[in-house]
C-alpha cells in the first residue's frame, strides 16, 4: 500500500504532466497543499521532496515550488551518471537501441584516448537513446576490453555502469568532458530525428575507475532543443 505523500506526489506529478501547472509557475503554498490533501506537513514536504529529486520542481527560499519545464532534460556536466540513472530520476519515457556492438584492434587515435598498446582490443558501443518516441542522443563508447569482461550488446542496452559496478564490482570514480556544439554528420542524420536543427551538442569525455585508470571514451550527441547541461559551482574564498 502507498504511503500518504506517495500519493500526492503522483497526483501533483500528473497535474504537472497534463499541463494543469505550466513551466515557472508556482505550485500552492505547503500550507494550502496540507488543507487541500488533509495531509500533515511532513507529509507535503515528503511529496514536494520527491517532485524535486524526479525533476518536477525547484524549490526556491523565500518564493516557493516553481514547476520546471520538462520539455527540456537536465543533464549533470559535472556528474558521473549513466542515462538509464539519469531517466529513473527524472521519470522519463526512454527507450535504448544498441545500433553496433564490436571488438575493435584500436587506432592510433583510439590508443591514445584510451593509453592502449596495439595489441589490446577495445569495445565498441554505440546507442541511440529515444525520449517520448523521438531519437534525440547517440551515443558512442569505447571501453577497455579487458576491464569489461562479459559485456554484451544486452546488458548495454539496459546500463554498463550498473554491470561494471554491481557484477564486476568495479569502482567508477570520476570524468574529464568538454562540450562543443558541431554540425551533424551523416551518421547523426541517419540515426537520430533532427527535426531541422543544423547542430548537434557533442558531450566527450574519458572515464576513469578509482586507481586513476581510464576505462571509457565516449562521445555524446544530443538534439540541442532537448537538454541542458547544469553545473554546480561554488565560489573560492579569497
Amino acid at each position: 500500500m502507498k504511503s500518504k505523500f506517495q500519493l500526492v506526489y503522483e497526483e501533483l506529478a500528473n497535474q504537472i504532466q497534463k499541463g494543469e501547472w505550466k513551466p515557472e509557475e508556482l505550485l500552492p503554498s505547503e500550507l494550502e497543499l496540507v488543507k487541500t490533501y488533509q495531509a500533515s506537513r511532513e507529509t507535503i514536504r515528503k511529496a514536494l521532496k520527491l517532485l524535486s529529486e524526479r525533476g518536477y520542481i525547484q524549490k526556491i527560499q523565500g518564493k516557493g515550488s516553481v514547476v520546471l519545464d520538462r520539455s527540456k532534460i537536465d543533464f549533470p556536466f559535472s556528474g558521473v551518471s549513466s542515462f538509464k540513472e539519469l531517466s529513473e530520476r527524472m521519470n522519463m519515457n526512454v527507450e535504448t537501441d544498441v545500433v553496433a556492438f564490436d571488438e575493435v584492434k584500436p587506432n592510433l587515435d583510439l590508443q591514445d584516448k584510451l593509453q592502449l598498446t596495439s595489441e589490446q582490443y577495445a569495445t565498441r558501443i554505440k546507442r541511440v537513446r529515444k525520449v517520448d518516441g523521438e531519437r534525440v542522443i547517440l551515443d558512442k563508447d569505447d571501453l577497455v576490453s579487458s576491464v569489461v569482461p562479459g559485456l554484451t550488446a544486452e546488458i548495454s542496452q539496459n546500463s554498463i555502469y550498473e554491470y561494471l559496478e554491481k557484477k564486476l564490482g568495479l569502482i567508477i570514480s570520476f570524468a574529464k568532458k568538454e562540450i562543443v556544439v558541431e554540425e551533424p554528420t551523416d551518421e547523426d542524420l541517419a540515426l537520430l530525428d533532427l527535426d531541422g536543427f543544423t547542430n548537434v551538442v557533442v558531450v566527450r569525455g574519458r572515464t576513469y575507475l578509482d586507481d586513476a585508470s581510464i576505462f571509457q571514451y565516449t562521445e555524446s550527441r544530443h538534439r540541442p532543443d532537448k537538454f541542458r547541461f547544469v553545473n554546480f559551482a561554488r565560489r573560492e574564498q579569497l
